[in-house]
């Protein structure tokens, strides 16, 4: 039986484990990058484990979330990332270079690598063949000090793409139509695949804005075949000997397979709010928008933004809207320059934010009250934006340009012969904002500095015998991070500083739930289906922590979210009668007696809800028992680096 590309990758990389679906395994991980609203935290995490050097081929800190100093927090937190990484031999991409994932496709991603990212869309690299994965910060400080990165070993999906894409269709609306197929839990425990004769017709800054989204699914990740388009886009970069061809074997097995025809496509849009909503953009055309946002690491490559500058030029925004550009490098953003198309977007009104994440994540240009905001962005959750009666639809490049000029949502076919783009066989290349770490001699005096925001890591403590908690809060299906630990521009600032920060803890869902929990002293949170999907911000579960959360019962769990769960200490249990959701209520204790002996090498734990029992699944590896039995990875890791 052949291989995948995926299992191509992860044999060659095995440490542990067999590569049977469902059991757990452990891969060597060459790249691992991380991003400052993350950073900082996995960083004071591999100091904390006491590593000196990372272990890695190569890790990137990069500085593109937090990037809006509105007070010192964000600038302190960014020259600590910058001098820890100086000193513990990493690379330091300096605000400014661009969005990590676009910087990092354009200059390090390499076929046949593995990846791991303290990001949830670090999957985009896959794109150009590398298997690329989100992970929590914990889990990437790990890597960093050459610890194995263990996952469940996924099924394989395979999505054939056939014939070629139409004019203004483009490959977010291919994206789109497979979450559309799929759903958001479609990909949970799976690596997506693409593969067909339609492959050959989409770029690799096109296929990365594929598996970028691929994080939506919930899938582990998503990986395109490497082939003579990826080496003509290395070639570009001046980094053709990175290039190996990677293609799957004849008689490789998936667990499922779907097909897309591109020809068929047409515009697409996520609808509020969440992105497999997805409608025909013909069946939206004449909404009034109020505004327009271009960018993210889902849309800001070259291609799209021509594409963009080409629709716009000689044109005028509609004046009822406010349209942003976020270029997601600077490689884009001055390419742009030098073409001429950068004057385009300023004269049709655009307005050119830094290269950065920037309203992605809420971290500005916010729409305005029950504003109509349309995106080129990954995620609609609920208040993710900023604002949070404001509806947001995620579309093409393509469908915002033509509904920015129109001044509502408008189908882009309707603007006669799309422009045709032409790009140049070799890209601008200037690294003069990566800083080289120190040299291991100079490393031994560096300084790490570290501003007063910045605050010690929660440590998980070893469990009790009984675990006895109140359900301190009730929620429903679809959790996402962002529910629980929300970004934006008054938050993202306090990631370094987790007392600070659990005072915005699940307040989307109940504003009073930090102060309850406190006066509880923690408990149990009872979720629905795919509890925690979206980002992997380990925050997430670290602040749950710090409140007192010891465990969180659901009926089921995103894949990145249940990991940072059981890294931090906490238990991720879930339903074994999904029915019993209905019977439990927030304010009921619920008792698990003898939880240390069940945590040793039981699968099903009985609990009492007051004079009813229920039972409760925990699937876990043996050595994620051991992690929980130690209070959590950081304990786990210092105890086996001293032994």
């Amino acid at each position: 039986m052949g291989y995948t590309i995926a299992e191509k990758i992860i044999s060659s990389h095995l440490v542990s484990g067999k590569m049977v679906r469902g059991e757990e395994i452990g891969i060597r991980i060459d790249q691992t990058l991380t991003q400052d609203a993350t950073g900082t935290m996995a960083y004071l995490e591999l100091e904390a484990m006491g590593i000196d050097r990372v272990k890695t081929e190569l890790s990137v800190a990069y500085i593109d979330h937090n990037t809006l100093q509105a007070g010192f927090e964000n600038a302190d937190d960014h020259r600590y990332i910058q001098t820890v990484a100086a000193k513990h031999g990493i690379r330091f991409s300096r605000p400014g270079n661009g969005i990590c994932h676009q910087v990092h496709l354009e200059r390090f991603s390499a076929p046949g690598k593995t990846l791991i990212g303290s990001d949830s869309h670090t999957p985009t690299a896959g794109g150009i063949g590398m298997l690329a994965m989100g992970a929590g910060g914990l889990d990437v400080a790990v890597a960093m000090g050459g610890g194995a990165y263990y996952i469940t070993m996924p099924k394989m999906i395979r999505v054939n793409l056939i014939g070629k894409l139409s004019e203004y269709v483009s490959a977010k609306d291919v994206i789109l139509e497979v979450l559309r197929l799929l759903s958001v839990k479609g990909g949970v425990g799976s690596i997506i695949e693409y593969g067909g004769e339609g492959v050959k017709s989409l770029s690799v800054p096109q296929r990365a804005t594929i598996t970028n989204m691929g994080a939506e699914l919930g899938a582990t990740t998503s990986v395109f075949p490497s082939d003579e388009t990826t080496r003509a886009f290395l070639c570009a970069e001046g980094r053709e000997q990175d290039y190996i061809p990677l293609s799957p074997d004849e008689d490789a097995v998936y667990d499922a397979e779907y097909t897309v025809d591109l020809s068929a496509l047409e515009p697409l849009a996520a609808c509020p709010h969440s992105p497999d909503n997805v409608k025909r953009a013909s069946e939206l055309v004449g909404m009034k928008i109020n505004q327009v946002c271009i960018g993210s690491c889902t849309n800001s490559s070259l291609r799209d933004l021509l594409t963009v500058a080409a629709m716009l030029k000689g044109k005028t925004v509609h004046p009822d809207v406010s349209l942003s550009i976020s270029p997601g490098s600077k490689q884009v953003y001055t390419m742009l320059a030098e073409c001429g198309a950068l004057a385009d977007l300023i004269a049709a009104g655009a307005r050119i934010l830094e290269c950065a994440c920037g309203p992605c994540i809420g971290m500005g240009f916010s729409p305005g009250t029950g504003g109509i905001s349309l995106r080129t962005f990954n995620r609609n959750f609920l208040g993710r934006s900023g604002t949070k009666d404001a509806s947001v639809y995620l579309v093409s490049p393509e469908t915002a340009a033509a509904s920015a000029i129109s001044g509502v949502f408008t189908d882009p076919r309707t603007l006669g012969v799309a422009p045709t783009i032409t790009l140049p066989d070799k890209f601008l290349i200037n690294d003069n904002l990566i800083e080289m770490p120190l040299s291991e001699e100079a490393a031994v005096d560096a300084a790490v500095e570290r501003g007063p925001n910045i605050k010690p890591i929660p440590i998980g403590p070893r469990p009790d015998e009984i675990l006895s908690g109140r359900i301190v809060l009730k929620v429903g299906d679809n959790i996402t991070t962002d529910h629980i630990m929300p970004a934006g521009t008054k938050i993202l600032p306090y990631r370094s500083n987790v007392p600070k920060l659990s005072e915005f803890c699940f307040t989307v869902c109940d504003p009073d739930f930090p102060e309850r929990a406190k006066r509880e002293g923690g408990g149990i949170i009872l979720g629905g289906h795919n509890y925690g999907q979206g980002s992997s911000r380990e925050h997430a579960a670290l602040v749950p922590l710090y409140l007192g959360i010891r465990a969180v019962i659901a009926k089921s769990f995103a894949r990145i979210h249940a990991a940072n769960l059981i890294n931090f200490g906490i238990l991720p249990l879930t339903l074994e009668n999904e029915d019993d959701y209905d019977v439990v209520a927030e304010g009921d204790e619920i008792v698990v007696p003898d939880l240390i002996s069940l945590l040793k090498g039981s699968d099903r734990l009985p609990a009492r809800v007051g004079d009813k029992e229920i039972f409760l699944n925990l699937s876990l590896t043996e050595r994620q028992r051991e992690i929980l039995l130690a209070g959590g990875l950081l304990n786990h890791t210092r105890a086996n680096l001293n032994t």
